[in-house]
């Protein structure tokens, strides 16, 4: 389904409308390659061998915190053509040097009415999932490009607000196994 914005076609936002997603919560992302091109490696045996552009995307993950340092990251895999992993954005909890001291899951209920929707959904945006995830493939594309010219990125990722306990440990499980389940997932070419 598409909406008319300033006279074009556009598809509306695959985000939730009724959450702030600069809150302090834990996020699931999928971040897939332009047209599932397997720039990042291959699968060998169960094990992601990763390219020189694998190993790219593997050191700007582990530098998002550099960059946002409200930003914690757990578990995380670069495979052919795509990435999953969980950050998780905890802005209120630390102490006067930036360090986290505690973590927390996001509490959502079922009544979503109590979430105020972004007032300015087009305006300048930091400090929340987008921002980081628009720095993580910018750093990406950048290094990448100079190896592989038509290098990109699909232009969009899917996110899970990550609710519970249970639910991040499946989504870690998920993660740890996704090389090991290569050929079987949908992204597998």
């Amino acid at each position: 389904m598409t909406d008319l914005y300033k006279n074009r076609y556009r598809i509306p936002s695959a985000r939730a409308q009724w959450w702030d997603y600069g809150t302090d919560a834990a996020y699931y992302v999928t971040i897939c390659t332009k047209d599932r091109m397997p720039y990042f490696g291959k699968v060998i045996d169960g094990m992601v061998q990763l390219s020189e552009i694998g190993e790219m995307a593997q050191q700007c993950w582990s530098e998002i915190p550099v960059h946002f340092p409200f930003v914690i990251l757990d578990e995380f895999v670069v495979m052919p053509n795509h990435i999953h992993g969980i950050l998780v954005i905890d802005k209120g909890n630390t102490d006067n040097n930036g360090n986290v001291e505690t973590q927390d899951f996001a509490s959502l209920q079922t009544d979503h009415t109590r979430y105020k929707p972004v007032v300015n959904i087009y305006g300048p945006q930091s400090k929340n999932l987008a921002s980081i995830i628009r720095g993580f493939k910018i750093g990406v594309t950048k290094s990448a490009r100079v190896i592989h010219a038509n290098f990109s990125w699909q232009p969009r990722y899917h996110d899970r607000i990550i609710r519970d306990q249970a639910e991040h440990e499946r989504i870690t499980s998920y993660i740890q196994d996704n090389p090991i389940n290569w050929g079987q997932d949908e992204m597998y070419v």
